[in-house]
């Protein structure tokens, strides 16, 4: 099975000591954010044919990959670089920084063992359609060599994104809103072009009403990425999350509301302070990443 790590929160960069002591134990307990069940999840190395990562910051994790790659367990980091204003994302690490990582990841495991996300695209008074083309251009041009694929989406304005974001736009004095499709459109054809004249193909997450010939689905989950870090075939069938989503069969092991970067049009935390409190709560020996949310 593939390991996800996770869509729901980012494990690199806040419970790293965690994971590897689940690895050491070879299991986790994984609690179903729907019907609060508690499934037990087999982390043994026979049980694991590699993991995907999501971070916005792998610092705090790089010692972690050099012990996991030691281990035998290939691994691919999808990593999230978007550089938004603070009002946007309030805690995440400067995008240099993080770019610096991203090159520091395909120095020591390969061009294939990174994927950039440029993701999610949020059109506001602040970052408006031609800030995101410049954006784009200029941390395409600083990853380029580094990756040879950029994932982007639009933001898919939930109840709770929505929430948080009318909250974010009356404390920071700024407006927001969802693009027409003609304008998406626009804005994805000069994307894919900057980003292909700097050797990477733009993948669209799971918004099939944009995808064209020259702009793809996404695989973030990804059976043959994985396989050409490892050397060796890792089969998988597709098992998306929903409509769309052409992602292989994966287990994640996150929880939502553990988040503490502060995006506030991100779908995993429903409050920035609830996820602060759950991850005070976090106790790196615990089976389960996080205390139950109905807890605190």
């Amino acid at each position: 099975m593939i390991i996800s790590a996770s869509y729901k929160t980012d494990i690199p960069a806040f419970y790293g000591d965690w994971l590897m002591a689940r690895l050491d134990a070879g299991y986790c307990h994984v609690v179903n954010p729907y019907g609060r069940q508690v499934h037990r999840v087999d982390l043994r190395p026979a049980a694991v044919d590699g993991f995907v990562f999501w971070t916005r910051n792998l610092g705090p994790f790089m010692a972690h990959l050099a012990e996991i790659e030691r281990r035998g367990l290939p691994f691919v980091v999808q990593f999230t670089v978007t550089g938004h204003p603070r009002a946007l994302e309030a805690a995440t690490v400067a995008a240099d920084r993080a770019v610096g990582q991203i090159r520091a990841v395909a120095a020591d495991y390969g061009p294939r063992a990174a994927v950039w996300r440029y993701d999610p695209i949020l059109v506001s008074s602040l970052t408006p359609l031609d800030w995101h083309r410049g954006q784009f251009a200029r941390l395409a041009d600083a990853l380029s060599g580094a990756v040879d694929e950029v994932v982007v989406s639009f933001a898919q304005i939930y109840r709770k994104t929505g929430r948080n974001l009318a909250t974010a736009a009356r404390h920071h004095g700024f407006e927001w809103r969802d693009p027409e499709l003609a304008e998406k459109r626009a804005l994805l054809a000069d994307l894919a072009r900057i980003a292909a004249g700097r050797g990477m193909r733009l993948t669209l997450c799971t918004q099939p009403e944009l995808v064209t010939e020259e702009i793809g689905a996404a695989r973030c989950i990804d059976a043959e990425r994985l396989s050409a870090v490892a050397g060796r075939k890792i089969a998988a069938r597709q098992k998306g999350n929903r409509p769309g989503c052409l992602c292989a069969e994966s287990r994640d092991i996150g929880d939502y509301d553990s988040c503490t970067h502060g995006c506030v049009y991100c779908y995993a935390v429903s409050s920035r302070a609830l996820a602060q409190r759950r991850r005070r709560a976090h106790d790196p020996g615990s089976e389960m990443l996080v205390p139950a949310a109905g807890g605190l």
